[in-house]
């Protein structure tokens, strides 16, 4: 969504504007921001449940020219310094703790500046399941992994191919050769060259230090922003076992046949 050229409001920087958006996600761009912006999400579910729902906001790039506050009842709470060049941050916050208060900050020439971010919303479970906000690359245990497989936005069993460190935005890129296709909710694994291979990258924290190896895992986890975002990984032997385990007890939550 993108809004007119603050260049055609000079006789009003002090102009609020309020927008209403009801998609669950998307992105917002204010060209030349002059006065501010007050952004409502107002998703079509049942009012009762947006005290369930996660705002997150990852601005862009090159977004420069206003600074981005949380708003209710009239307080601020600076949520994205104008200039702050942090690339990939993404800042999330319960939807019931308030709205977004875009103000524009005072420029010398607004015709340079461009403020922008992508926007999500989601369950306060998902959110948390990104892939544990407390402990993001410690190993799931066998019920989590089992969940995964059924609550994911991509499940795969695959090798990883090569790892590609990216040292500003604190990230590992994982390339992954896919041997099954379970399940995919956007197209980041498709087939490539004439091998015919699947083929596709899932992003995870620096930190948690993953590099290729060999075998097969089983790949699970959620898009966010529109990348593939690790989240349980176990060996995919292990996961035949705690499958196999599970459905011995009655105890899995979905059938994926493991084979």
């Amino acid at each position: 969504l993108s809004f007119p050229s603050g260049l055609t409001h000079e006789s009003h920087k002090k102009d609020v504007e309020q927008v209403y958006l009801r998609c669950s996600e998307g992105s917002i761009e204010w060209m030349y921001p002059t006065g501010a912006l007050i952004v409502n999400l107002r998703p079509n579910t049942s009012p009762a449940s947006y005290k369930h729902l996660t705002v997150c906001i990852k601005p862009f790039k090159d977004s420069a020219g206003a600074n981005i506050y949380l708003e209710k009842t009239g307080e601020l709470k600076l949520l994205v310094r104008d200039g702050d060049r942090s690339p990939s941050k993404v800042y999330c916050f319960g939807y019931d703790q308030g709205g977004l208060f875009i103000e524009a900050t005072p420029q010398q020439d607004i015709s340079r500046k461009i403020t922008g971010f992508q926007y999500e919303l989601m369950s306060k479970g998902m959110a948390s399941d990104l892939h544990t906000v407390s402990a993001p690359c410690r190993p799931c245990s066998d019920t989590e992994v089992l969940l995964a497989v059924c609550t994911s936005d991509f499940v795969i069993r695959g090798s990883i191919q090569d790892v590609t460190n990216q040292a500003e935005e604190q990230e590992s890129v994982i390339l992954v050769s896919v041997n099954k296709l379970y399940r995919q909710k956007s197209k980041v694994f498709q087939l490539t060259g004439e091998s015919g291979n699947w083929r596709g990258q899932i992003k995870t924290l620096l930190e948690c230090g993953v590099k290729p190896g060999d075998g097969d895992f089983l790949f699970t986890g959620r898009m966010h922003f529109g990348e593939a975002r690790l989240g349980c990984a176990p060996r995919f032997k292990d996961f035949q076992r705690m499958y196999k385990e599970a459905k011995d007890k009655g105890l899995n939550p979905c059938e994926i046949g493991p084979d």
